[in-house]
């Protein structure tokens, strides 16, 4: 027999023009100039006017207004020819000073790589994902769930991380050596799995990094011998070998442009302590709806002479086209929003870019001032640059966590990592600090913090431990 139940229930659902507009807060500014000009090219009703534009037109207006030039004019001005010849390629106020050169990013060159194996299109995509999420040494500081999420997120299909895997496995396998890698002890693993493996040295360094590292970390030399079963020579040999390897497969050298070619999110000027917060660019004044078509949709409406269908495809496209400036709007709006309570968070550090004047800051604090949800925030700083007075920026450097040192103040983890590095830097490098020295000198500047703390920042720095750190001078 059946039986009817009358229930109800509550759900949640997430309207398509609010995942639209999360993915709009989450591009930066060259994703979001690729994504406005995609919109231009399917909507004919969307138009970009630039100020260009319209100083052209006035200019070509005002110029045909003067009188006709006659040859005396033309034959006796003093304006040099050079300057004429560059007129119709240069603004004359624009003229670059000097050639860029052409640098080929590391990224780029991965995905040129990785399109001459056999793979799918699918296998392309999740590679081009994850190369892009790289950081400028080649390492991949994200966890694979999380990439995969994001991947899931702008798809709008889900991605298992086990086929992120076996993509990673592909790009691992190309040059240079110990790229993709989650580590430096993947990063070189890597290295030791392209020698020739059958060498006596190669093979117990990848023993030792494989099965024994935390015993390396610790510098326990005498419990490795015997785990190995060396001797003290062979033991040298084999950190000779690690040493000579790299700790980040890309270096960046000093003048290379490709870490500079960065266009910021965000500009602060600062006049007479006054933080002023702007876009670089601001897109939604440009964006219009064609005037003659809304003129034609009305004109349409009122003859019939149209069909349904026709009349049908102009509204929503009027409709796609309204809501879309709309959202490029509210994206600007919520960006200025985030970035002056992040400058009133960290107002101090602003004014002179002293690491040092960092405070403790999380994604609730930013949220909490601009009364927005924790991911819309997240979202708005993800991969977002800002340019400062002392230089560009990282959004995502700023937040950080804090910890109280002996005057009870709280101070953010990124000045004990900063004074970590600075210790390191000025020390014997022949008889570096152990992780316990470190907390002792760390501890008569203030900052009470336990070995396995400066053990994880020291990571995080990836600085070695003292006895590679001795191997490396």
């Amino acid at each position: 027999m059946l039986h009817q139940h009358l229930t109800q229930k509550q759900h949640l659902k997430i309207l398509p023009q609010q995942i639209q507009l999360l993915n709009l807060f989450h591009l930066n500014t060259l994703e979001l100039e690729q994504r406005i000009q995609q919109e231009i090219e399917e909507n004919p009703l969307l138009e970009e006017v630039s100020l260009e534009d319209d100083i052209s037109s006035e200019k070509y207006n005002r110029e045909s207004l003067q009188d006709f030039k006659d040859y005396e004019e033309y034959a006796y001005d003093d304006v040099p020819d050079y300057k004429m010849e560059y007129e119709n390629y240069f603004n004359s106020e624009k003229i670059p000073e000097r050639a860029l050169p052409e640098t080929a990013d590391f990224r780029q060159l991965l995905k040129e790589q990785f399109e001459f194996l056999d793979c799918t299109e699918d296998e392309m995509m999740l590679a081009n994902h994850i190369i892009d999420s790289m950081n400028e040494h080649g390492l991949i500081e994200q966890q694979l769930i999380d990439i995969a999420n994001d991947i899931s997120f702008r798809c709008k299909r889900w991605i298992e991380t086990e086929d992120l895997e076996r993509v990673l496995v592909k790009i691992q396998d190309l040059e240079p050596a110990g790229i993709g890698a989650r580590s430096i002890r993947e990063c070189l693993l890597l290295q030791l799995k392209r020698m020739n493996c059958k060498r006596p040295d190669v093979k117990t360094a990848i023993r030792l990094l494989e099965v024994h590292f935390s015993e390396l970390s610790s510098r326990n030399m005498d419990k490795i011998m015997h785990l190995l079963n060396i001797d003290e020579e062979e033991i040298k040999i084999v950190l000779k070998l690690i040493a000579s390897l790299k700790m980040k497969p890309i270096t960046i050298l000093s003048g290379n442009l490709a870490n500079l070619n960065i266009i910021p999110d965000f500009i602060i000027s600062n006049e007479d302590d006054n933080m002023e917060v702007t876009l670089h660019r601001q897109r939604s004044s440009n964006l219009h709806i064609n005037k003659s078509w809304i003129d034609r949709v009305n004109s349409t409406e009122q003859n019939m002479q149209i069909d349904k269908a026709a009349r049908q495809y102009v509204r929503n496209k009027m409709n796609s086209a309204q809501w879309f400036i709309s959202a490029i709007q509210q994206r600007e709006s919520t960006m200025l929003n985030v970035m002056k309570a992040i400058v009133k968070l960290q107002y101090h550090y602003f004014l002179d870019g002293d690491i040092k004047l960092i405070k403790p800051m999380i994604l609730k604090n930013v949220a909490d001032i601009v009364g927005v949800d924790i991911s819309t925030v997240s979202r708005i700083t993800s991969n977002k640059y800002v340019a400062t007075p002392f230089g560009t920026l990282l959004l995502k450097t700023l937040f950080t966590e804090g910890i109280s040192n002996s005057e009870g103040q709280v101070i953010s983890n990124r000045v004990i990592q900063t004074t970590i590095e600075e210790v390191i830097e000025t020390e014997d490098k022949k008889r570096p600090f152990t992780d316990q020295q470190l907390v002792t000198i760390l501890s008569n500047k203030g900052f009470s913090i336990a070995r396995r703390t400066v053990a994880k920042y020291r990571e995080i720095l990836q600085i070695p431990v003292a006895q590679m750190r001795t191997l490396w001078a």
